[in-house]
């Protein structure tokens, strides 16, 4: 008995310190939100039978589901911690975690899947790990990119605008050089193709 005692308390320790760390990774609050069943309480619309949810119709008007702790919680204003859209008041978006003001579709910092969905001289690009539109780098601009890793992967820009390459800046050029590791290198702008 003593040794299930033990091995339910570890595996509930357990459960506990890995919500906290995935709170942490992604910056959001670890424990169930105050005021969502107090809220429901004091609602005439939303019944306290309503407060475990799994999804948003439960909840009632001016409430969505928090799925990750399965409460009903009210809807979030700008500013305000969020996982999904629904979450947010209307005019909302949930963008880097948090609350925002929807940005028009094509305009720079819309929501955005292909280039084609941003307007012109912009691209689509990560930011924050979100897709988002984009404008294109102009002439002189530093357009050095990382062969990869986590701050490409998480953070993109642009390529240089139309008629612009991105090269590197005229200079001295030896033969053979030595390899000198620039993680944030500069020397790298748009710059006019010349023939």
């Amino acid at each position: 008995m003593s040794r299930n005692l033990q091995l339910l308390c570890l595996c509930l320790f357990f459960c506990w310190t890995e919500a906290r760390i995935w709170a942490w990774m992604l910056n959001m609050p670890h424990s169930p939100p105050r005021e969502g069943g107090r809220t429901l309480r004091e609602s005439p619309a939303v019944t306290p039978l309503t407060a475990v949810c799994e999804h948003d119709r439960v909840c009632g008007r001016g409430f969505s589901c928090d799925r990750h702790f399965g409460l009903c919680v009210p809807l979030r204003a700008e500013g305000f911690y969020c996982r999904r859209d629904s979450q947010c008041v209307r005019g909302l978006s949930c963008m880097f975690g948090k609350c925002h003001r929807s940005v028009p579709t094509g305009q720079e910092g819309s929501r955005c899947k292909v280039d084609r969905d941003c307007g012109p001289s912009m691209c689509c690009a990560r930011h924050h790990g979100e897709l988002v539109c984009k404008r294109r780098l102009v002439d002189g601009e530093s357009c050095f990119i990382p062969d990869g890793g986590l701050a490409f992967s998480i953070n993109q820009i642009c390529p240089c605008d139309e008629g612009l390459l991105c090269r590197e800046n005229a200079g001295k050029h030896r033969r053979e050089r030595a390899f000198i590791y620039q993680p944030e290198r500069t020397d790298w702008t748009c710059q006019v193709h010349k023939v």
